[in-house]
């Protein structure tokens, strides 16, 4: 079976894979950028700007496994070109790519992390940093990419392709656009990334995440974090099993009282505290989308927002502020452990004293597309709130109203589609049959097209990487707009007006002077 080819806006060293490219010359030096990926028993000197791996190449190889990595491998990828290999540039470097992810395909992963159903390959745009890819991204994408892909369909896994840049994320996506397909999706579920990215595009569209999505990164679900608890407290089997029968928040609170609540809110600090994030984070993160929000504790969506040049305000944490984007953590924070809401009791202070933020959501739902990524939709609170936004638009005359959001379920599951139909379309990944993690990775394709098609069509327009990749319109318009940044570039620049400017151009992708 194929495999699929992700692009995405993330930082490889947070970005949770199970194998990693490494760039590197001749002499296996490391950037400074890199070193998170290696294990400090691998280098044999390092310096402020980077570090030289120990041992050596095999002969006439470019590509070696870093040993000592554990379950995330790193590989190193020779991409800086030298005399001897035949000056051909772009031809050469594709050469390794496809030599890396063919020695990667060789290790076997009986378990892909965080049981995803597919090993995830990442790496970097290779040789654009000391390689010989250097001011050619355009270039190099257009051959890259189906390099990719032709790797995912031959040895079955996915690969993601990681870009820090805004520019260079706009580029990859236009390329994507320009050839069509590469996403095995029904037509029905083409359909809905279509429509959401309209939505997107249009500034219309808000996102809910729920649990599922941190589960991908290792974080447990509800079910999960009671069973965790109740082994820490020591439970004997016939009460753990009791706990079954409970609603969660009364299994919370049970459990609360057995640890101590100082107890539990360190055991959930520590279990929702940073550390590598999921594809899915990175994906949702990166939609041109404002207003985001959650009942996870953990900051994972935050710190994929914040490693693509988005940080995300958080609520009630931190204040809004015009025009930047914000996530309000409906259900506290890990960061804040006074803040959690987890017991029946808590759940029970939250409707008494915590009602605006719960009006935010209702706001969303009044005025936004919500777009529901990892949620049951069981949630007391969510329920209640879409019940309140429910009273106030119904209509008895009225035929039909508009929907509030899409519901994107891993499953079909008639009954609870049914139940919500008056408010959310609920769109399933897949039949009832369908295996959990088959279903969430498709889930994934579903939102890399949806980041695709809502991707800003012009982010690279400025970029002098990316000339190649325009037409003559387009190089007319970016000399034009050049001229308009010298201008900006011999002034003052503290007018509004200029900083406006400012603002557009580094949005067509002009770098800073």
């Amino acid at each position: 079976m194929s495999g699929h080819v992700f692009v995405v806006g993330a930082d490889l060293i947070r970005l949770s894979c199970d194998d990693v490219l490494v760039p590197t010359d001749r002499g296996m030096r490391v950037d400074a950028s890199w070193l998170p990926l290696l294990p400090a028993g691998a280098l044999a000197a390092s310096d402020d700007d980077g570090a030289t791996v120990a041992g050596s190449w095999a002969p006439g190889a470019r590509v070696r496994e870093v040993p000592g990595c554990g379950e995330r491998r790193a590989w190193l990828v020779d991409t800086v070109e030298h005399e001897d290999d035949g000056g051909r540039g772009l031809s050469w470097l594709l050469e390794g790519a496809h030599e890396a992810l063919a020695a990667v395909a060789r290790r076997p992963v009986e378990r892909p992390a965080h049981g995803r159903a597919r090993r995830l390959v990442g790496l970097p745009a290779l040789g654009t940093g000391w390689g010989g890819a250097a001011g050619r991204r355009g270039a190099l994408l257009q051959q890259l990419l189906p390099v990719l892909r032709q790797a995912a369909a031959e040895h079955g896994y996915d690969v993601a392709l990681v870009l820090r840049r805004p520019s260079d994320l706009a580029a990859a996506q236009r390329v994507r656009r320009a050839e069509g397909g590469g996403w095995a999706l029904p037509a029905s579920l083409r359909q809905v990334a279509e429509e959401l990215g309209a939505r997107a595009r249009a500034g219309e569209l808000a996102v809910f995440l729920g649990a599922g999505v941190s589960a991908a990164a290792g974080r447990p679900t509800w079910e999960a974090l009671l069973d965790e608890l109740a082994e820490r407290a020591g439970l004997g089997a016939d009460l753990t099993a009791g706990l079954a029968g409970l609603p969660p928040q009364d299994a919370a609170a049970l459990l609360a009282r057995e640890l101590g609540r100082d107890e539990l809110a360190a055991y959930v600090q520590q279990r929702f505290g940073p550390g590598p994030y999921a594809l899915a984070h990175a994906l949702v993160a990166g939609l041109p989308v404002r207003e985001f929000v959650t009942t996870n504790y953990d900051p994972l969506v935050e710190l994929a927002a914040a490693d693509v040049g988005r940080p995300l305000r958080v609520l009630p944490f931190t204040e809004a502020a015009p025009g930047e984007p914000w996530l309000l953590k409906l259900h506290g924070d890990a960061a804040h452990p006074d803040s959690i809401v987890l017991t029946r009791e808590q759940y029970l202070e939250f409707g008494d004293h915590r009602t605006a933020l719960a009006g935010v959501l209702q706001t969303l739902l009044l005025t936004r597309h919500v777009l529901f990524v990892g949620t049951s939709m069981l949630d007391d609170d969510l329920v209640r709130i879409a019940h309140q936004v429910r009273s106030v638009l119904a209509d008895p005359a009225a035929e039909a109203r508009r929907r509030n959001g899409t519901v994107l379920a891993l499953q079909e599951d008639p009954v609870r589609a049914r139940l919500w139909e008056r408010d959310v379309d609920t769109v399933a990944m897949g039949d009832a049959g369908v295996p959990g993690p088959e279903a969430a990775r498709r889930l994934e394709v579903l939102l890399d097209l949806l980041g695709c098609l809502s991707s800003p069509p012009t982010g690279y327009l400025l970029d002098p990487a990316y000339r190649g990749l325009l037409d003559a319109e387009e190089r007319a318009l970016a000399a034009a707009l050049g001229d308009v940044a010298t201008a900006l570039a011999g002034s003052s620049g503290q007018s509004w007006a200029g900083h406006e400017v400012r603002r557009v151009l580094r949005d067509l992708g002009q770098q800073d002077r």
